[in-house]
């Protein structure tokens, strides 16, 4: 009887060791909610930076590379575009519309 409970004192114990959790072992204090509040989410950002990125985006939009522009004018002209596959975008821009006559 003496042995019995010695047996189930220790292996009481070695439960208790083996099964801690310390809160190290969590690697995080957002464990148990994970999320962070939507106005929370972005106040690392300053609200100028934010508005003027937004307007240097829509900038760009508006004033497109020449490259850009010629790859655009192939890619409505089915033939161009299959040169372009093959060939790239610079050449079939070159060989359909490089070479312009006037009259």
């Amino acid at each position: 009887m003496r042995t019995l409970i010695i047996l189930t004192l220790l292996a009481g114990l070695v439960m208790v060791t083996t099964c801690y959790e310390s809160h190290e072992s969590m690697e995080s204090h957002e464990y148990h909610n994970p999320f962070i509040n939507r106005r929370r989410a972005n106040d690392f950002i300053q609200a100028e930076s934010r508005l003027e990125s937004i307007s240097q985006e829509r900038i760009r939009e508006r004033v497109k590379a020449p490259q850009e522009r010629q790859r655009e004018i192939c890619e409505d002209y089915y033939p161009c575009e299959l040169y372009a596959f093959r060939h790239g975008y610079a050449a079939a821009y070159k060989h359909y519309f490089g070479r312009r006559r006037t009259k």
